[in-house]
């Protein structure tokens, strides 16, 4: 069995602060079908998630704690956790994975809220879902994303120290570069040995990991590496989502491969100086909307020319908020963001920098290891 990530006090007080958010807004019971919602409050974290096969519940009534209805699989694990009412089914099953059990923890409760806006998904067979609302006929789903991003937001002290220790194995392992990256390696090489590095720093996982490399910038940071080898004159980039316990960094890293060009050095300096522009704004108080524009302008782009130059970090790689220029959400102390401001080099080339921070009260505390104006240049 695995070790707890969290006391038993952690999962209380997210279950109590749910509660009272619950009550203002009248809602009966919360309803989970993902993983991160499901660990959040439960505290159950397995890489089982991965098969599709099996569907997982967790309810949360107005008071007392969560109920796990899961697949008996899972119920030794679950057993470990702080929870008391656990439902197993069998699973999968060929009429019922679950939604009679579900339907019964369920049926008292009129209002139920459940994650259904933007970044959230239904993690269950859309047929069992209809199945389960025509047996709550009572019942009114409603859509409670607001309420559980808001919660789930706002880091707690406990939270925190695990988005230092992972950020801080992204920080060893890129200091590695030198010794990791050379020319004529190819992108699938370097991506290998750096998945390697990470995992040596101890780093549990490796889910996460992108980037590019090419003349004068790359062409996107989402395609599969590929056996070009790199050249005199290449940016490489990776940005990782390495994982421990749970918790993710995300930031990526920039190098030039033998020599940088005026243009690829002026273009990290403004990436870097983009970050540093939001950095010296976020505050309590200030908006998603306040960082993307102090990046964007220091870009030198207009609203809509990019996309997110941020999000929310933590369970998951990316989470609520956006960096957009019409995510509002007001920042508050001990949100953790990532900073990700873009630049378009012209010719189908691109850069992009990243930095993962804590809002504080006074300047943000940067979990990343914050990278230099100029562009490490990789000399072997």
């Amino acid at each position: 069995m695995s070790d707890a990530d969290f006391p038993e006090t952690e999962f209380a007080e997210r279950t109590t602060r749910a509660q009272r958010a619950m009550h203002a807004a009248g809602l009966d019971a919360l309803f989970f079908t993902t993983e991160a919602e499901v660990r959040y409050f439960s505290g159950f974290r397995t890489l089982f998630w991965q098969s599709p096969t099996r569907p997982w519940f967790l309810v949360l009534p107005a008071s007392g704690k969560p109920i796990a209805v899961i697949p008996q699989i899972g119920a030794r694990l679950m057993a470990a956790t702080w929870l008391d009412d656990i439902r197993p089914f069998s699973a999968p099953h060929p009429v019922d994975d679950g939604i009679g059990l579900l339907a019964n923890v369920l049926k008292d409760f009129g209002t139920i809220g459940m994650p259904m806006g933007r970044e959230s998904c239904l993690r269950m067979p859309l047929d069992d879902f209809r199945s389960l609302q025509k047996r709550l006929a009572g019942s009114q789903f409603v859509n409670a994303s607001d309420l559980v991003q808001t919660l789930r937001m706002v880091k707690s002290d406990a939270e925190l120290e695990k988005l230092r220790r992972i950020c801080a194995i992204g920080s060893a392992a890129f200091a590695r570069a030198p010794d990791l990256f050379r020319k004529g390696q190819t992108l699938r090489e370097a991506f290998r040995a750096f998945r390697i590095e990470l995992l040596t720093q101890g780093a549990d996982d490796v889910p996460y990991l992108v980037g590019g490399a090419g003349k004068g910038g790359y062409g996107d940071v989402i395609s599969p590496p590929t056996d070009r080898p790199l050249e005199e004159g290449d940016v490489l980039m990776l940005d990782t989502g390495a994982v421990r316990d749970g918790y993710f960094c995300d930031f990526d890293r920039n190098f030039a491969v033998g020599q940088a060009t005026d243009d690829v050095r002026r273009a990290h300096e403004t990436l870097v100086a983009a970050v540093h522009a939001a950095a010296a704004i976020a505050r309590p108080g200030r908006t998603c909307v306040d960082l993307y524009r102090a990046m964007a302008e220091t870009i030198g782009q207009k609203d809509g020319d990019v996309g997110r130059l941020g999000h929310g970090l933590g369970m998951q790689l990316t989470e609520a908020p956006s960096l957009t220029g019409f995510d509002g959400t007001v920042l508050r102390e001990h949100m953790v963001l990532t900073l990700e401001p873009g630049i378009d080099l012209g010719n189908g080339k691109l850069m992009v920098h990243e930095e993962n921070i804590v809002i504080r009260d006074g300047p943000p505390e940067f979990l990343s290891c914050p990278a230099e104006p100029d562009i490490p240049v990789l000399l072997n």
